[in-house]
């Protein structure tokens, strides 16, 4: 099983550890567009941190985020579940996983990333800023870099088991899988519903697809294809509702259903 999560905008910066080392980084086939991007987006956060700014997307109180660009070889580095922060991580909660969830997820997660392309939650990565909707100059729109080299990437790592895709709009087209491997993909959709009308919330979201992916990685066994998905899900507790391919070749979504705004308390008595 291959579940695809996108990255936070969130980060933990860490305070100590090695520094950044492209080579020991999973999907080794990615070092060398990996440190294309890196090159383009220090350079860029270097020598114009105006532009940099605008171009990122932040604002006069964030200069810290240019400046932690700029530095990010020398940076210190720690593991991806860690510097990963935010409302799906927290939900999902990594670094809490029993030793045997965690070994799972470093074998089945794989995070989406503009800057890496490619991560395992166990990757030494320093905090970055970089959304996967920017134009970076010299590289270009990062979906566009990125997704015809991870083309090979992502149908060696999704092998020949189901693929759970948690992903958001910003880092589908990254990567688009063929028909061989999409009759293989469940695209989770979560939908808020409320007084009839369903919408999608982005903090339900979150919070859901954070807790659809501990529960793949504690669950006693792993489904096999995306109706069995559907079946976990439900036995957990959620609604789901499933959508058959429209053609052959095609993917299945999953549409969770929630009607309530998850809290703490929620999320604390569920785990439990």
């Amino acid at each position: 099983m291959l579940i695809l999560l996108p990255p936070s905008e969130g980060k933990t910066r860490p305070v100590d550890g090695p520094p950044l080392d492209l080579e020991t980084l999973s999907f080794p086939e990615l070092t060398g567009p990996r440190a294309e991007a890196m090159a383009a987006l220090v350079q860029l956060c270097r020598d114009e941190p105006d532009v940099a700014a605008k171009v990122l997307g932040l604002g006069p109180t964030q200069a810290g985020e240019v400046a932690m660009n700029a530095g990010l070889r020398e940076a210190a580095a720690a593991p991806a579940r860690a510097v990963y922060a935010g409302v799906l991580f927290d939900a999902l909660d990594l670094r809490g996983l029993s030793s045997a969830a965690r070994r799972r997820a470093d074998r089945s997660v794989a995070i989406t990333s503009g800057l890496w392309g490619l991560l395992r939650p166990g990757d030494m990565i320093p905090a970055y800023r970089l959304g996967g909707g920017t134009n970076l100059p010299g590289v270009g729109r990062l979906a566009a870099f990125w997704r015809p080299v991870l083309r090979s990437t992502m149908a060696h790592a999704a092998g020949d088991g189901l693929i759970v895709d948690l992903r958001s709009g910003t880092y589908t087209p990254y990567w688009r899988p063929g028909p061989d491997v999409a009759a293989r993909l469940a695209h989770v959709r979560v939908l808020h519903e409320r007084d009839g009308r369903r919408t999608v919330v982005s903090h339900h979201n979150k919070v859901t697809k954070g807790r659809i992916a501990r529960e793949l990685l504690t669950a006693a066994s792993s489904p096999h294809e995306p109706v069995g998905l559907a079946e976990l899900l439900r036995s957990a507790g959620w609604i789901t509702e499933v959508t058959a391919p429209a053609r052959r070749g095609a993917a299945t979504t999953i549409d969770v259903v929630v009607t309530h705004v998850p809290t703490a308390a929620t999320d604390a008595a569920r785990s439990r």
